[in-house]
């Protein structure tokens, strides 16, 4: 029986006690057999933790296309010249060699719930007892007047870590002295990281050690940001003058942009521009809605098993749910793997599953060793993934308190990709 969403809605109670017993496989089955759509930090983590978990009583497939991930957090440091590309890049390799994980780098392009299915782009059928889809973000078409994805080559959204962060970084390094540099904010909800308001410092640093008398243009269709009062006090700090932040009291809700002559228009007044970085609105990625399970543009889940709430059999991770007060962020996503690994495994083999909960920090680097951070802890309840309580670094903090919180995010990206890849 499928359950529609009035019937799946505020099950957290039924949920649990249907996680109690294991799932009964059809004959012919053998192992219970999840796939897993997307090897970022929700699907690469929900990969490993089933398979490590289950100890081979679970079939474990990771489809992602990406031979090499490059992971979005940190990679505004790439730009900022504080890391080499290289060491944003992971592997699948102990995912498959230590863990077990049937890595297939192919296209996922399309799901059949009713056969329990997923089609790949090179002709094959994955069947599946339990889906899990982690596939990030696309974005929405016609989000930014004159922008759409065959324009990213000369205004790069870097977005997706890896070429397109080459490509922006390139063309910043490019720049003539004293040129412009312009990026379109996105509205929320938004993927973070990389957060736009980190690359504009990073961006900055770059440019202060390269092109001083570089100016650079914020049009943002948002009157406020996340951590927005220490980014405004670094960046009044570090590079006076150099940054021109345009809110939507000034037009930064209404703007155009034209790749072939280079101007981004804010409010009708045109500006010509050396680089530019277009950050469209976002939606869940294509599959989601591929698969019939979007409300919009996001995946609606039941907290306590990141399960879908269109389909029970289909759990959704990261930036392309919609599940409440969590922000769309690597953290996040790794948070919510879990969670959904527990509810896999208990519903396939019946291992003990534990009420879900759920934590995140977003840390940003403004300059040299100049780091702040903002995170919370969750719970789940029958309506959403609820904040239980937070925390934020505050202006005029030391440069000791700054640095440890820098050498902190460094210290968690080790943690965090050792957790996804092994």
């Amino acid at each position: 029986m499928k359950l529609n969403r009035r019937m799946f809605i505020g099950t957290g109670a039924a949920a649990a006690a249907s996680l109690s017993a294991p799932m009964v496989m059809g004959a012919g089955h053998g192992k219970p057999r999840v796939v897993v759509v997307g090897g970022g930090a929700g699907g690469a983590t929900a990969a490993r933790y089933i398979a490590k978990g289950s100890k081979g009583e679970i079939d474990v497939t990771l489809v992602e296309p990406s031979r090499t991930y490059y992971t979005c957090f940190f990679s505004n440091l790439y730009i900022g010249g504080f890391r080499d590309l290289s060491s944003i890049a992971h592997s699948y390799g102990t995912l498959a060699s230590e863990y077990g994980v049937n890595v297939v780098h192919d296209w996922a392009i399309g799901i059949d719930r009713d056969a329990k299915t997923v089609s790949l782009a090179g002709g094959a059928k994955l069947p599946y007892d339990r889906l899990i889809l982690s596939p990030g973000i696309d974005f929405v078409e016609g989000a930014v007047a004159g922008w759409d994805v065959t324009k990213q080559n000369k205004m790069p959204h870097a977005y997706k870590a890896g070429s397109q962060t080459e490509l922006l970084k390139a063309q910043i390094e490019s720049m003539p002295q004293g040129g412009t540099f312009a990026m379109v904010a996105p509205p929320n909800p938004y993927r973070c990281p990389p957060g736009p308001y980190e690359r504009v410092s990073m961006v900055a640093h770059l440019l202060k050690e390269k092109n001083p008398t570089a100016k650079i243009i914020v049009a943002d269709p948002k009157p406020k940001f996340s951590k927005m009062a220490l980014f405004q006090e670094g960046w009044s700090n570090h590079y006076d003058g150099m940054i021109d932040w345009v809110g939507p009291d000034f037009g930064g809700d209404s703007v155009e942009v034209n790749a072939d002559e280079m101007t981004v228009t804010i409010d009708g007044e045109a500006t010509k521009v050396d680089a530019c970085n277009v950050i469209p609105a976002m939606k869940a990625g294509r599959i989601c809605e591929m698969a019939g399970i979007n409300e919009g543009n996001w995946a609606p889940v039941n907290g306590h098993t990141m399960q879908s709430r269109v389909d029970e059999n289909i759990h959704v991770l990261g930036d392309a749910c919609a599940q409440g007060d969590m922000p769309k962020s690597g953290f996040s996503a790794n948070s919510q793997a879990k969670v959904a690994a527990m509810a896999v495994r208990g519903a396939l083999t019946g291992s003990k599953v534990f009420p879900a909960k759920f934590s995140n920090t977003c840390w940003s680097l403004i300059d040299t060793n100049d780091g702040v951070k903002v995170g919370a802890t969750y719970e789940a309840t029958d309506e959403k993934i609820a904040k239980v309580d937070g925390f934020i670094s505050k202006t005029g903090e030391s440069a000791d308190l700054r640095q440890q919180t820098f050498e902190e995010s460094v210290g968690w990206y080790a943690g965090i990709t050792s957790d996804m890849f092994g």
